[in-house]
């Protein structure tokens, strides 16, 4: 599988593609005046602490107040001691002696399957109220963007990416991507990193460090424990609410995370952050370098792989599926519902095999848009009913097998009778409908206005309520939207000849261009 990352870069705005078999499959965007959140150490503050909801509000400096739950709380982050780095130099000479000994088995975390840097399991919290009040001062990382009315989640359990590793300063533990399936290097890497690691820390092993070094992990373990030490210095004389810690900024950050083996080059289109890069990649991975472009065709870097036709039809609720067949995506705050229909496609055997296909096609371009549009969250599927309990099973597996490629952990349950999958899938950043969008302000997000039939019967209500309020006026003007000027004057012209009789003086209809399509006004005179 050919796999390119582009990255379009303005002083406004930094959006990065990633490209798969010249098909865009992941897309972020960042912009100057509005930065991601996630990552961010903060000093905060505890505002409220709500009992009955095994929660507290921490104010960490924005709009609205993170919210923390008692299962990401862990008091006393910033009495931990800094790490020495001579201890890590005696365990890195302990490893090299023990390099030759039978290595132990890993023991992978189910969380880092998905996502490398998700929270590690816990035993079940004390209550949040022993541990927590009002006022107090507590060092939080943001692990979910604000999303809809709600502010960000912070935890306590603080995570740093690294290029190999991430580290768990408030963990024990040790955990290895399952993404990394050669049981031997597992095995390697988890006994490096164990023999290196400080005693009362964690780390998670990436999938990029498959036949990685010893003398890479522990640079990347060194550089990672240093940056602890500093926020931890930082944190002793901060005052609440204020950041102490801001996690890189987009474009480092996708090559950080993003740029593997795997990746056959990175483009970017602006000299400045070429460069940039070059330094980044010559600083752990110079093997790289050579993969790192700088587009020079006079063309948009997105035009020649179709990127923004693709991000429009990402925007889109219906999305077309080639056989005929189209999938309906409707995103709420709660949940987000797909719904698979044949469409124009009526198969060439019989119904059965025709629903098959259909649903077939739709899982991959499912499991697709749920990666362009970042969408997370609970996610109900709506496949079309299959009679044969085999067919569902088949649906299933191909389902199962398309969101491998998903670096996002979610969870499936089995498909129902009624042909109903319910799923999650992790939700960390806003979707690119946040990103890209606002709520339309005259259906208010609902995606349905009020037809113009029914705009002006409700105007013809409001003129016999005004006409009942002011029986000394002369003369109703009607302020509307050009349409329903229109069809009250053309389609209900006798139906307000009629009114004008009832109610006993001249109405007038005055079309306002810029007008609501469901606002109007009368006036009585």
């Amino acid at each position: 599988m050919s796999k390119q990352l582009l990255i379009n870069s303005t002083p406004e705005e930094t959006r990065v593609a990633l490209v798969e078999n010249g098909t865009l499959a992941e897309f972020y965007i960042e912009r100057a005046s509005d930065r991601g959140l996630v990552g961010n150490i903060y000093c905060g503050k505890v505002v409220r602490v709500l009992p009955g909801m095994q929660a507290a509000f921490v104010d960490i400096g924005l709009a609205k107040a993170g919210f923390l739950h008692a299962s990401d709380f862990q008091p006393g982050i910033a009495d931990l001691p800094m790490i020495e780095e001579d201890a890590l130099a005696q365990a890195s000479m302990a490893s090299h002696h023990s390099a030759n000994t039978e290595p132990t088995t890993a023991t992978p975390d189910a969380d880092a399957a998905r996502s490398e840097t998700d929270d590690v399991a816990m035993p079940p919290p004390p209550p949040i109220e022993d541990g927590l009040a009002r006022g107090d001062q507590i060092i939080v990382q943001v692990a979910k963007e604000p999303f809809g009315s709600k502010g960000c989640r912070v935890t306590s359990h603080i995570s740093l990416p690294g290029r190999y590793l991430v580290y768990l300063p408030t963990t024990n533990h040790l955990g290895v991507s399952r993404r990394i399936e050669d049981e031997t290097e597992r095995e390697r890497l988890h006994t490096i990193v164990m023999a290196m690691k400080p005693a009362e820390a964690g780390f998670i092993i990436r999938t990029v460090c498959v036949n990685v070094s010893q003398r890479e992990l522990e640079a990347d373990m060194r550089f990672l424990v240093r940056l602890w030490n500093d926020i931890l210095s930082r944190a002793e004389t901060a005052s609440a609410p204020s950041l102490i810690h801001g996690d890189m900024d987009l474009i480092l950050r996708s090559v950080r995370d993003s740029f593997t083996a795997e990746i056959d080059s990175v483009v970017v289109d602006r000299p400045h952050d070429h460069q940039r890069i070059l330094e980044f990649v010559d600083s752990f991975a110079p093997a790289l370098k050579s993969r790192v472009e700088l587009h020079v065709d006079p063309r948009p870097l997105f035009d020649p792989h179709g990127i923004e036709p693709a991000l429009s039809r990402a925007l889109e609720r219906r999305v077309w599926l080639k056989s005929g067949g189209y999938i309906v995506i409707d995103q709420t705050e709660a949940l987000t519902t797909v719904d698979v229909n044949t469409g124009r496609y009526v198969g060439k055997t019989n119904h059965e095999d025709t629903v098959v296909k259909t649903n077939l096609e739709a899982v991959h371009e499912i499991v697709d848009q749920l990666r362009v549009r970042n969408i997370g969250g609970i996610i109900i599927v709506d496949f079309i009913d299959m009679m044969d309990p085999a067919n569902r099973e088949r649906v299933m597996d191909a389902f199962d097998a398309a969101l491998k490629d998903d670096k996002m952990r979610s969870n499936i349950l089995k498909i129902s009778e009624l042909g109903l999958v319910e799923m999650t899938r992790k939700r960390a950043r806003a979707s690119l409908s946040e990103l890209l969008t606002d709520t339309c302000p005259t259906c208010d997000g609902r995606g349905r206005v009020k037809s113009i039939t029914t705009i002006a019967y409700d105007i013809m209500r409001r003129i016999r309520a005004v006409a009942q309020l002011a029986p000394e006026a002369q003369h109703l003007t009607v302020h509307a939207h050009p349409s329903v000027a229109a069809f009250l004057a053309e389609e209900e012209g006798p139906s307000m000849d009629r009114l004008e009789r009832e109610i006993g003086y001249r109405i007038t209809i005055e079309p306002v261009d810029d007008a609501n399509h469901t606002g109007f006004d009368v006036v009585a005179l």
